[in-house]
This record gives structure tokens, C-alpha cells and sequence, in this order.
């Protein structure tokens, strides 16, 4: 289970620096490595990070425990 948060949280983190230049620059790191937006290993990315950003959801409850 640690092993899955620890990537979760990693493809989070990618997700988030992409997000953080597509705003600033307008430039899509994942499109521009893997052929553009609509290439199949573009859409897996973007996928696993989108099932890591649900994944991470779990985290809220894990935290709220903590501080009780």
C-alpha cells in the first residue's frame, strides 16, 4: 500500500508541474515527449495521473486520523 501512495503521489506531482507550464508557458511537457495530446502513451499518462489524483483522495481521511 505505501509503495502505491508513493506513486500515486509521484503522478500527482508530474501532473502538477505539467499543469504549472501548460499555464505559464502554454507548453505541454507529456504531448510534446510521447507526439502530442491525442497519442496513445499521452492518454495513458494522462490517465494514470488522473486515477493517481483520485487515488489520492484517500489521503484526506488518512490526515484527518492523524490530527485526532
Amino acid at each position: 500500500m505505501k509503495t502505491m501512495n508513493i506513486a500515486a503521489l509521484t503522478l500527482v506531482i508530474i501532473g502538477a508541474i505539467n499543469w504549472l507550464l501548460i499555464g505559464i508557458f502554454q507548453f505541454d511537457v507529456v504531448a510534446a515527449i510521447f507526439g502530442g495530446q491525442a497519442a496513445i502513451v499521452s492518454r495513458i499518462i494522462y490517465s494514470l495521473v488522473g486515477l493517481a489524483g483520485l487515488w489520492c483522495i484517500s489521503f484526506y481521511s488518512k490526515l484527518a486520523h492523524r490530527n485526532d
